[in-house]
């Protein structure tokens, strides 16, 4: 089966939109055993449009257009599809009723640069769009399978996991056997875990596909079967694959992955337990991490943004003696920061952090990079310098996570060195 993506726009074209539309379109269309052969982009010309329809309908057996199903003028999907085809665009009767209902629901009026959303292809099937204005809708053409869908990507997303992955599925020759697992991993780069599956797993089965997916700054493997024997060992590898990353492995991505700071306040809910912080080079970042997740408020007391020594010293009483002696960015200062956060606040344990983000201010004895982090509780406070020779907001999102995974460790009581420690300690 050979797939194809059609992406429109400018603003894909000049850049002002990057495009991650396609990616999610292939990691969906992977857990059927397929893949794409091609992905072509186009910018909001009718005539560029309708060619490119007619060649990729010709090549491939599946083609999926991402994107031009707005009301304004430069939306083209529905225009050049029904002039590739040679059909006339007609006033859609469902595409009306679903416009018309969410304009009700949002008390918006329904104009006509709204209504050109609802003339569409003569004879074309209608996608539901559970959240936009517009629908989707599909047709064949020269033997192709069509899709046209929405640009915004959670409606796309809908769209796909709701829609048009079982359609697709239906259509197939065969049943493929296909079956994806994702494990969200933290403190380990694509290179030294690949490294660590090289030496560890030499007999690593062919039928398994081990993928990596990058992120900032997560890590994602992918292990991919498309035949039986795989399906079979994929248990076992899989688990030896979760035994080599130890607690490095955040968990398994079963839908939406679970985000670092939902996993550190699920653990402290589970505990009884209360967190403040107090922040310098992360400007508050932490805090805000474990304040974006609904319901934080059970676990999280309080975040101190203490950004030079006079507020270090009177809103966490960090002693100016240890500032002139040490500096801020030294361990004395940040357990110090630490344990005035939880007397101020009352909280069980505590995340502190110092260090200097650049590009400014480093020295020999602390180049920029260089971080302490305190963490723990009163009784229990641990420290560590790392040095993150990294661009100033890559730092400081490094530090914010690193912070919250050492809470992670602690409170799953883990005796395991991470390897960010083991290869970036100071």
């Amino acid at each position: 089966m050979h797939v194809q993506l059609l992406l429109t726009g400018n603003e894909l074209m000049t850049g002002d939109i990057l495009d991650s539309n396609s990616a999610m379109i292939a990691q969906e269309l992977i857990e059927l055993g397929l893949k794409v052969t091609k992905k072509t982009t186009v910018a909001d010309d009718l005539t560029l449009l309708v060619n490119e329809i007619n060649l990729m309908a010709n090549q491939a057996d599946i083609l999926i257009i991402n994107g031009g199903l707005g009301p304004t003028i430069d939306d083209l999907t529905a225009q050049a599809l029904a002039q590739a085809m040679d059909v006339n665009l007609i006033q859609n009767k469902e595409a009306l009723s679903h416009l018309t209902h969410w304009c009700e629901k949002r008390g918006a009026v329904l104009n006509p640069p709204n209504l050109k959303q609802t003339l569409l292809p003569k004879g074309c099937q209608i996608i539901p769009n559970e959240t936009g204005s517009a629908v989707g809708f599909s047709v064949r053409h020269l033997n192709c399978n069509i899709y046209c869908t929405p640009g915004v990507p959670h409606e796309l997303k809908n769209m796909l996991t709701k829609e048009i992955k079982s359609n697709i599925a239906a259509q197939l020759p065969i049943r493929l056997i296909s079956e994806v697992t994702r494990l969200q991993v933290f403190g380990l780069g694509e290179s030294a875990l690949q490294e660590m599956i090289d030496k560890n797993f030499p007999d690593w089965p062919a039928t398994i596909d081990l993928g990596f997916r990058a992120g900032m700054p997560l890590l994602e493997v992918k292990l991919t079967t498309n035949c039986h024997k795989g399906l079979e060992l994929r248990p076992l590898w899989q688990n030896k694959l979760k035994n080599l990353l130890g607690d490095h492995m955040l968990g398994e991505v079963k839908g939406k992955p679970l985000p670092l700071p939902e996993q550190v306040l699920m653990r402290l809910k589970s505990k009884n337990l209360t967190i403040t912080t107090a922040e310098s080079c992360t400007g508050g970042l932490i805090a805000s991490m474990l304040t974006s997740v609904s319901g934080s408020s059970e676990s999280f007391e309080a975040g101190f943004v203490t950004y030079s020594n006079r507020i270090k010293n009177s809103l966490l009483n960090v002693e100016e003696q240890l500032l002139e002696k040490h500096g801020a960015v030294s361990q004395s200062v940040v357990i110090a920061m630490a344990q005035g956060a939880l007397e101020k606040s009352s909280a069980d344990l505590a995340i502190a952090v110092s260090g200097i983000a650049g590009p400014d201010g480093g020295s020999v004895e602390k180049p920029v990079g260089t971080v302490w982090i305190a963490w723990g509780s009163k009784d229990n406070l641990q420290s560590q310098c790392l040095l993150l020779p990294f661009p100033r907001r890559y730092f400081q999102q490094y530090v914010a996570h690193i912070s919250l995974d050492l809470i992670r460790r602690q409170l799953l009581n883990s005796d395991q060195v991470p390897s960010y420690i083991s290869e970036r300690g100071n």
